[in-house]
């Protein structure tokens, strides 16, 4: 944390109250949110249901910790995907050149045809409510931006003297990347990390509301969002929590990714 600037600091702060509520919800109540009780809809908070309930008596509490397990696991994984994709392929492409590089700069440029939602979206249109498409979909997406920018350095960073005189000295491709590649462009990848999981949560936030996403019952940012919509002058404070929670998400990864004190 001491290398971190402040607003860096609360960027983690943000990210760590919502996994904080995740934990809390699990160990103190660990309701289940798809039980539905129609004789308590949209009721106030209580000792049992702290943020109140839905439209449908379900616990909002249960519901907000699921959503954002949901949002949480995909952008960890989506993010590692992509990063390890996204930086692998751009330090071959750079590094390579010839026809690997006309080859995946080729395919990035097929990816870059269509705006990112607007590719997501169609692969959660083909398959409803899989987890696994929007992981694919999302990770797609992500990986450009890695290879753009690790390309382009490992293109710069090759012509480097210390490198070309490893090179002649034998020693190999992995030990080159991790002395001297690696260390150049570590703080891009953090960035892109960061930027890269707000945009897995807009991402899956956005398919939800639109419902291409996940399906209910399952609990979810985007659909919660749009199932609460039309109840928003009944129960506007419900509607708030889901909105709040990507609001918050979103603006944390985003702040972490400022640029590290020295």
């Amino acid at each position: 944390m001491r290398y971190l600037n402040n607003m860096q600091k609360l960027g983690v702060a943000l990210v760590t109250i919502l996994i904080s509520l995740v934990v809390i919800e699990a160990l103190f109540w660990g309701n289940d949110p798809a039980i539905q009780n129609l004789q308590h809809v949209f009721s106030g908070p209580s000792i049992a249901n702290p943020l109140g309930t839905d439209q449908f008596g379900r616990c909002n509490l249960a519901r907000l910790s699921s959503a954002l397990q949901t949002s949480l696991f995909m952008v960890l994984i989506a993010v590692i995907t992509s990063s390890v994709l996204g930086v692998a392929l751009g330090v071959l492409a750079g590094w390579k050149q010839g026809w690997i590089d006309r080859l995946l700069s080729s395919l990035v440029n097929v990816v870059l045809a269509l705006p990112g939602l607007i590719l997501i979206l169609l692969f959660g249109a083909l398959v409803p409510g899989s987890y696994f498409i929007l992981y694919v979909a999302i990770s797609l997406v992500l990986w450009v931006e890695y290879f753009r920018v690790i390309r382009a350095k490992t293109m710069a960073l090759i012509q480097l003297p210390e490198i070309q005189a490893a090179e002649l000295f034998g020693f190999g491709p992995w030990l080159i990347f991790k002395r001297h590649l690696w260390p150049s462009f570590r703080k891009d990848v953090f960035t892109l990390a960061c930027f890269g999981a707000g945009t897995s949560v807009l991402a899956l936030a956005s398919v939800g509301f639109v419902y291409v996403g996940l399906r209910p019952p399952h609990a979810e940012l985007g659909l919660m969002m749009v199932e609460l919509f039309p109840y928003y002058s009944d129960a506007p404070w419900v509607l708030l929590q889901p909105l709040i929670a990507v609001v918050l998400m979103v603006l944390g990864f985003h702040l972490i990714a400022g640029e590290k004190s020295e």
